[in-house]
């Protein structure tokens, strides 16, 4: 395995939007869908899929790795995918997580997905260790997903979850009210609307397979992701108002806490995910913080010697090392 901790971009892939876009866009390996489906009941009832892709050879203790995507994504996203396989080539166990009402778990919870969901992320890395005991795991996060990985270790300090022993969050939105107000921006509207429209035929998929579910009224459309959490996400999760949502749900809450050996990679230039908030990172020893001149949301296609996935080498070698 072979990569670099400098990232270069490819140079017909320069500025943040063009690095998200390719980072969706750019075709990658053809990957074959022979998951094992594992479901995981939560404290409350409710239920979420993991997707477990156990490559040829693999044993007992060999290590797996758990993946939680982004907001509006599920185990399908192009990112989850790749750098499954990818990971997969190493002689990774990996397990995708679908969050509550994504992918293949669209009808199996009556409450909804967020930010704040590490109680989630805990109970599917127990899940893991009861069918791997004698496996070490990794948990990687990708944006929100990120938010909810670094969270969790926060909350644990240095009590144990399962057999995790490392993370990876990718371009983590730790503090949630800056994020969707950068998101409001004018040059971000684009974004924004793709993601409240994704957000609100979510919501209506699920209200049209799950019995008795309330039903939200968004006449009209929400202006921006704060009013669609001010008036789904919050209330109905228990948060009350968005900022109450925002201010629970941060990891930069409880950053303090993380004392497992973490790797937080971001790009200065991701035009949706300001990189300041990650600054507060620098004070807790166990976490390496790469911030990259380069690379926007999740995208980070490179250019010889840093590799054309520099963001798959990058886990992969964090994942699979010391550490």
């Amino acid at each position: 395995m072979a990569g670099s901790t400098v990232f270069r971009p490819h140079p017909l892939l320069r500025g943040g939007d063009v690095q998200t876009l390719a980072g969706v866009y750019l075709p990658g390996p053809h990957c074959v869908y022979k998951a094992q489906q594992r479901i995981v009941t939560l404290s409350d009832g409710d239920r979420l899929v993991l997707h477990d892709d156990c490559p040829p050879g693999w044993c007992a203790g060999d290590r797996t790795a758990l993946m939680i995507h982004g907001l509006s994504g599920c185990h399908q996203s192009p990112y989850m995918k790749r750098i499954a396989a990818r990971l997969e080539q190493e002689g990774v166990r990996v397990f995708r997580m679908d969050l509550r009402g994504c992918g293949a778990g669209l009808a199996l919870a009556k409450l909804p997905y967020h930010s704040g969901r590490s109680e989630d992320a805990a109970a599917a890395l127990m899940t893991v260790a009861e069918l791997c005991p004698d496996s070490p795991t990794a948990l990687i996060g990708f944006s929100m997903g990120g938010n909810i990985a670094l969270k969790l270790l926060g909350e644990l300090g240095d009590r144990p979850c399962g057999h995790l022993d490392r993370a990876v969050a990718v371009c983590p939105p730790i503090d949630l009210a800056p994020a969707v107000e950068n998101l409001h921006r004018p040059r971000n509207r684009l974004y924004e609307r793709h993601f409240i429209r994704s957000l609100v035929q979510q919501v209506r998929r699920r209200e049209q397979v799950i019995p008795d579910l309330p039903i939200t009224d968004f006449r009209p459309l929400p202006r921006s992701l704060w009013e669609f959490d001010d008036v789904f996400t919050a209330p109905v999760s228990g948060f009350g108002r968005a900022v109450d949502y925002y201010r629970a749900a941060g990891a930069v809450r409880v950053a303090e806490g993380i004392r497992l050996p973490a790797l937080v990679i971001a790009a200065q230039d991701d035009p949706l995910i300001p990189v300041t908030p990650l600054e507060r990172l620098r004070g807790c020893p166990s976490v390496e913080l790469c911030i990259t001149r380069h690379g926007g949301h999740v995208g980070f296609v490179g250019w010889r010697d840093s590799g054309r996935r520099w963001l798959d080498e990058r886990i992969a070698e964090w994942v699979v090392g010391e550490g």
